[in-house]
């Protein structure tokens, strides 16, 4: 017997120390995108009604993520950047000033959670890794999903890249249904409509998301 073809193709613990663990929830950062939203839609001069026009969102869901009833979902975020003419990274976790930046594992802050559109569940949350880049184009995440009941299938502009580092996600993108486990990974375009979840209880992954 080949005792290296009997190894696992990926060490669950050595994840579980690069990830750590992201809390539940974490009071400090997770107002910052609503805050964010509306004062660039203040800067460049949009009502609310112009840009639930220009985004297809509804003036409601606009307002409760502006007001932090609804933490919006990435893809809702990326939508939002394209139609203020905003970097991605800018929204998410704000501009840097910096020309690199290395993240080490202790210094990784949870940036932000996202909430369905009726605000009561939480379907996930994410640590940056770039926020102090400036001008960046793409931005790497450390995401926790949460098992959602509640599909909210997500179409936009851009490229998204996700890697699995812990439990089981569930990707509908199209009309297939992939389950990717610890060590897989998709890259798609995300103009084809796509939902990603929990298969159950959380998974971690790490994404990278690209909007330019």
């Amino acid at each position: 017997m080949d005792t290296k073809a009997s190894l696992p193709h990926i060490n669950v613990d050595y994840f579980e120390e690069l990830t750590g663990e992201i809390p539940a929830s974490d009071p400090t950062g997770v107002s910052g995108i609503g805050d964010r939203i509306q004062a660039l839609r203040k800067e460049k001069g949009f009502s609310i009604e112009e840009l639930s026009k220009i985004t297809g969102f509804t003036t409601e869901l606009l307002s409760k993520i502006e007001t932090r009833e609804v933490m919006p979902q990435l893809g809702t975020v990326m939508k939002l950047s394209k139609a203020l003419e905003a970097a991605i990274g800018g929204l998410i976790s704000g501009e840097g000033d910096k020309p690199y930046a290395i993240m080490r594992m202790g210094e990784q802050k949870t940036i932000s959670r996202s909430t369905a559109q009726g605000g009561q569940q939480q379907l996930y949350i994410y640590k940056g890794l770039a926020a102090e880049v400036k001008g960046r184009h793409m931005e790497p995440l450390l995401v926790k999903l949460t098992e959602s009941a509640q599909k909210e299938t997500s179409q936009h502009d851009g490229e998204e890249f996700i890697y699995v580092l812990q439990g089981t996600v569930v990707l509908e993108i199209g009309s297939e249904r992939h389950e990717l486990s610890p060590g897989d990974s998709v890259y798609y375009s995300s103009t084809t409509p796509h939902w990603l979840t929990a298969k159950s209880d959380t998974a971690t992954i790490l994404a990278v998301l690209y909007n330019q």
